[in-house]
């Protein structure tokens, strides 16, 4: 009996598979870490066959854990989103690398195009701003410097994709190329008004319209995977982009529902219903889903350095033995000592969208220690958070509670910190992997298992946390980060 979906959740610094059951519980998972190589300042590349060949590996390894490929209904896929890559139609292999959404390479190209004043057109038409983050400017850069690569396109044999359609491309051997509204509205060529690619915007970034993938909804028929890579083709029936994939498993299904992931960096996303989001503030209006015959939009804020701080700390400073550590060092300490850490390592992105910012440690003193540069690294991701609410609150968004997932979200000092400096109720879910299972979420109403409503009601929380800072205090706190800022920024 077929009673699994695979979900493939393919990250920015890792690729794993998991086998949900009906009721949406993980019974199997294998990951592998993709390495992230970095030839210049601000540019941050893959290897699109280590992401392939990982992918289908840890595929495999779940398959085999769970019985073999006839217990499985159907795949999901959850991605990195804005990652861009060029391949051949015909052979399937990449023109260069996978250009990483962090990448800020095309940042010049950004300015110049702002300058033009080009941005209003590109936020009026795709909810997005004008920022290497995105990955219509990086395409252009694929085709004016990767040899053969605009050759192929003015052929029409060049394909250009997300990891998503990447992916899908790969599984279906060759024969299909699509992609959901949800990483088609992270690219700025998508018109949000008619879910459809803007020939406006294409123009604009010299973006040829051969290249593109047909857009789909979330949940849809995107064609069965080669027979020969499992040894039995299984159909494909959800794709969506990581963090829309974490509002779907966090069952933010109703307007006004809002989570945070932190992974690599951390995302803010609230469900803003029928209503497509205008912001005056720099966030980004963008797709949350389409399926189940209704389409909800969203309201986002990102960050581009959250969980790489603590991967740095213990990486390159050799500060903590592993991210658990984090905590207990953190925790130790009566206050922060005055030291504030802005994780700019490749910018800063939303409310601040400053590609030029690099990162600052400020406020130190003789009586500083290892564990003061570790909890001001934690400190960050809640102090970036709260100036994302702040933001969002200016745009008429108000978050009542807010839901977290993701890797950070398993420390509890953390999660107690955020809660303190933002004011809010934090809500924690038992099960932390939210992007595969908002993946699962929605294979599994293609396949007539669950639909949005069940599963906004089937929705368990782990643990929450409650403000429990002195106002004065946390308004003292915030004063200095926003001194550090001003350091980073450059004012």
């Amino acid at each position: 009996m077929s009673d699994y979906i695979l979900v493939i959740d393919e990250g920015t610094t890792s690729t794993r598979a998991i086998a949900f059951d009906k009721s949406l519980n993980p019974q199997a998972s294998a990951q592998a870490e993709i390495p992230l190589t970095f030839p210049k300042d601000g540019w941050v590349e893959q290897d699109p066959e280590q992401i392939w060949e990982k992918t289908l590996d840890v595929c495999k390894q779940v398959i085999s854990a769970s019985g073999g490929v006839e217990k499985f209904s159907g795949i999901g896929i959850a991605n990195q989103r804005e990652t861009t890559l060029l391949w051949d139609k015909e052979t399937g292999k990449a023109f260069g690398p996978a250009i990483i959404w962090q990448d800020r390479r095309t940042a010049a190209r950004c300015e110049v195009l702002r300058k033009e004043g080009k941005e209003r057109d590109v936020q009026a038409l795709s909810g997005l701003i004008l920022d290497p983050y995105f990955s219509a400017t990086k395409i252009g850069w694929l085709l004016e410097n990767v040899p053969g690569a605009k050759e192929a396109a003015d052929a029409g044999k060049a394909a250009f994709g997300t990891v998503d359609s990447f992916l899908l491309f790969r599984l279906t051997g060759g024969r299909e190329h699509a992609t959901d509204v949800t990483n088609a509205s992270r690219t700025a060529m998508m018109d949000l008004s008619t879910l459809a690619w803007s020939e406006h915007l294409c123009k604009l970034f010299d973006v040829p319209w051969s290249t593109l993938p047909t857009i789909a909804p979330t949940g849809s028929e995107y064609g069965e995977t080669d027979q020969a890579l499992f040894g039995k083709s299984l159909p494909i029936s959800s794709m969506v982009g990581d963090q829309q994939a974490a509002l779907i498993g966090q069952a933010c299904v109703q307007p006004g529902e809002a989570k945070i992931t932190y992974g690599t960096g951390a995302f803010l996303v609230a469900n803003t219903g029928l209503d497509i989001p205008s912001s005056k503030n720099r966030l980004l209006g963008t797709c949350a889903y389409q399926a189940q015959s209704r389409t909800h939009w969203g309201l986002e804020g990102s960050i581009f350095n959250a969980g790489t701080v603590v991967k740095w700390l213990r990486d390159e400073l050799g500060l903590i033995s592993d991210a658990a550590a984090s905590e207990a060092m953190a925790a130790e300490l009566p206050d922060n000592g005055g030291v504030y850490f802005v994780p700019a390592f490749t910018g800063l992105g939303a409310p601040h969208w400053a590609p030029d910012a690099r990162g600052q440690i400020t406020g130190l003193s003789r009586g500083t220690r290892a564990a003061h540069i570790v909890r001001a690294g934690l400190e960050a991701a809640a102090y970036q958070t709260y100036d994302l609410l702040q933001a969002f609150e200016s745009d008429g968004c108000n978050v009542g509670i807010l839901r977290v997932d993701g890797g950070m979200a398993e420390n509890d000092w953390l999660l107690q910190f955020l809660s303190d400096i933002t004011g809010l109720v934090v809500e924690r879910p038992p099960y932390p992997e939210m992007t595969a299972l908002g993946a699962a979420v929605i294979a599994a109403g293609e396949l007539g298992w669950m639909s949005l409503d069940d599963w906004h009601e089937a929705r368990a929380i782990a643990k929450v946390y409650e403000p429990k800072m002195a106002a004065s205090e946390r308004e003292q706190l915030i004063e200095g980060w926003e001194t550090a800022l001003d350091y980073a920024i450059g004012k």
